[in-house]
């Protein structure tokens, strides 16, 4: 798959963090090969995350993230630093740049970037920078440090890297050693539950969250996935569904619905035929299941005076009849009374662990724009702070009485 052909989510995510001036925006440009981002000798020039995709070998489509330096200062700097940290939860590899001509070029900020990646269990790459500064026998000293801490690493000279415009490749294969197997090859979102030959059937209402001429990305991306694994697919509206169905000479081994349709579909097609939604198939592979089932469960534990944060994880604009902001909101409402407070985030804004401790759960979209390693840092955030989390398509099943058949595909059992 090209690059332009590549949701944001199924790339590999590298995110480059260090001390102002180590080298982080030079080694993003040796990297792309091209002026990435701005460099300068002046302290603090990357403020904001700056995002590059590319084609990188073996890994094809990534993103490649510049972050603001983690000792930045004032009142905008511990902004910047907070943000930094924020990305550093959400990369799949963290890339800690250190400047290997300074004195202290180890400090406890670099300790503090390798704690919280190892918190999340995020690997991480040390990239010792400005080799063509030092001797052999300062970089046998640096060498023998990062040894004894346990840390992986790998000399480097941005400056050399950029004017031979080579791409940096021992730098590139030291993240393909450290880089997690599910990032090379993704889990399954649907073919491990359906043998090659059987028939699925893809309920698909055209509504106007559909792009004009498109279906929406996690419909494509579940009937790529069946269609490269050799099972029969039929896509029907919920208009037609029945009609479908009758025409049908062997029972479907599975049916997925949009959630929105679940209450419907779930009256159409027989309690014998296993039945999902592409937004619970999204909360197995993005994220942890059997955590989202959990807090859909939770669901009949809020009352009026709950609160409730909805998560969407894109930052596309809300239409009238959104699913986020507008049809969860209402049918939560309906159920709970008006009291009941409902708060909204979008895109990679997300309450740091502290700030969620005041929510009874968290209702999270699909996931499909980002990364499995970010919906494992939100779950885990929710974890620590003791707040139920699901997703859409698990919480409107519960809210439309379908949970439990809904999730029956996955063998999940209950745990109270």
């Amino acid at each position: 798959m090209s690059l332009m052909g590549t949701p944001t989510g199924l790339r590999l995510q590298i995110g480059l963090f260090g001390r102002r001036n180590v080298g982080k925006s030079s080694t993003m440009n040796a990297l792309t090969r091209q002026s990435t981002s701005i460099v300068s000798s002046t302290a603090g020039t990357t403020t904001d995350p700056v995002s590059k995709g590319l084609e990188l070998s073996p890994f094809g489509a990534v993103s490649l993230i510049d972050t603001a330096g983690v000792d930045d200062e004032g009142v905008l700097g511990a902004r910047r630093v907070e943000r930094a940290y924020a990305e550093a939860s959400r990369v799949d590899v963290a890339v800690v740049v250190v400047d290997s001509s300074r004195d202290d070029w180890w400090s406890s900020y670099e300790d503090s970037l390798v704690a919280s990646c190892a918190a999340r269990a995020r690997p991480v790459l040390v990239v010792v920078n400005k080799t063509d500064a030092c001797s052999a026998e300062r970089l046998t000293t640096i060498s023998r440090s990062l040894t004894g801490r346990g840390v992986a690493y790998v000399l480097f000279s941005a400056t050399r890297a950029c004017e031979l415009g080579a791409g940096a490749p021992d730098l590139v294969a030291a993240l393909a050693r450290l880089a997690p197997e599910s990032c090379l090859t993704p889990p399954p979102l649907v073919s491990d539950l359906v043998e090659p030959g059987s028939v699925v059937v893809l309920v698909t209402p055209l509504d106007r969250a559909a792009p004009q001429g498109r279906l929406i990305l996690p419909q494509v991306q579940t009937l790529r996935e069946l269609l490269e694994a050799g099972v029969i697919c039929v896509v029907a509206q919920p208009s037609n569904l029945s009609a479908s169905l009758s025409r049908l000479t062997t029972s479907p081994s599975l049916v997925i619905t949009d959630s929105q349709a679940f209450k419907e579909v779930a009256s159409l097609v027989p309690e014998s035929v296993p039945l999902t939604s592409f937004s619970i198939l999204f909360a197995r592979q993005k994220g942890d299941l059997s955590s989202f089932y959990a807090g859909a469960r939770a669901l009949d534990r809020l009352t009026g005076a709950s609160r409730v944060l909805v998560a969407e994880s894109c930052a596309h604009r809300p239409i009238e009849e959104d699913i986020g902001t507008v049809k969860i909101p209402k049918m939560l409402r309906a159920r709970y009374g008006e009291s009941l407070v409902i708060d909204h985030v979008q895109g990679r804004d997300f309450p740091a662990p502290d700030a969620l401790s005041g929510y009874d759960l968290i209702v999270h979209c699909g996931g499909c724009m980002t990364t499995r390693g970010a919906i494992l840092s939100r779950i885990a955030d929710a974890r620590a702070s003791r707040v139920a989390i699901t997703n859409y398509g698990l919480a409107l099943a519960s809210l439309t009485g379908v949970l439990e058949r809904a999730i029956r595909p996955f063998g999940l059992v209950a745990v109270d």
